[in-house]
């Protein structure tokens, strides 16, 4: 199955960037773009009645041609990459989400469109990336170009989401041809930590070193009171951040752990959650 990357478009200058992130990713990953439009019954809202009952919406003229000529400029900038548009009648994060099933990867900007500038993640892209079924890349800061320098960021703490997560990793430092860099954040007021940190850093460099010989691998342990604004501070140097959907003890109900959710709205790179593939519908 010849998984697609998959980007929600919606016309807003961050979606638009987040298509430039994706169609890198697809050129990356030798796979094909494919640009999605969620779109929503005009009367979806405050209607006694479900809409869809008397029939799913047309697809609108507009978004076809915004869809089209995202892709045409796409394609334009990386001759030779394969582009799908299609507009979906149904709510932009559930559809991702629903993409995500088929997806090899799946790329939302930070704000949608009407976003407010107080909300770092807009809601769309919070959904998917806590429910994604695949790996979900986060563009942020929106109106970022796409990173060309710095290494590949990966927070370790023992954790298999974790682990996944090293692995994501170094996939992605080996086809950037960068570094990658393995951080664990030490608690300051555990004293004598820092032999099983670094024991942890160890056996996750040797993990990534084995299955990506030709990498720079670096081990990294930072002592701070708060892992996520350490992980945030050191995203700063990064071209990317990857992180486990679930960090050490956390709870199964909890789609997201906090310090992923930390990273995917305020690091100062795009953020690669590491969701383990679903079973493709």
């Amino acid at each position: 199955m010849n998984r697609a990357v998959v980007v929600g478009v919606d016309g807003s200058p961050p979606s638009l960037v987040a298509a430039e992130h994706a169609a890198q990713a697809a050129v990356w990953r030798s796979r094909p773009l494919h640009l999605v439009h969620g779109y929503l019954h005009p009367l979806g809202y405050g209607v006694p009645i479900n809409p869809y009952d008397v029939g799913l919406p047309a697809p609108s003229e507009d978004g076809r041609k915004m869809l089209e000529q995202a892709a045409a400029e796409l394609v334009d900038r990386w001759p030779g990459l394969s582009v799908e548009v299609r507009q979906v009648a149904g709510g932009p994060g559930a559809t991702l989400v629903e993409e995500s099933r088929r997806a090899e990867l799946v790329v939302v900007g930070s704000r949608g469109l009407g976003g407010f500038a107080g909300l770092l993640l807009g809601s769309v892209g919070t959904q998917v990336a806590a429910h994604g079924h695949c790996p979900v890349l986060v563009v942020r800061p929106p109106d970022r170009p796409i990173p060309t320098e710095g290494p590949v960021l990966v927070g370790v703490d023992g954790s298999e989401s974790a682990e996944l997560a090293v692995g994501y990793g170094a996939d992605e430092a080996s086809r950037r041809g960068a570094e990658l860099v393995l951080v664990h954040i030490a608690d300051e007021r555990d004293a004598g930590a820092d032999a099983p940190a670094t024991d942890l850093l160890a056996t996750a460099a040797a993990a990534a070193r084995g299955s990506h010989p030709e990498l720079t691998v670096t081990e990294r342990l930072i002592t701070a009171p708060k892992p996520d604004q350490a992980l945030i501070e050191a995203s700063g140097s990064a071209a990317l951040v990857v992180a486990g959907s679930r960090g050490r003890g956390g709870f199964t109900g909890l789609l997201l752990g906090s310090v992923s959710q930390a990273l995917v709205h305020h690091a100062r790179c795009p953020v690669l959650v590491a969701h383990p593939y679903g079973h493709a519908a």
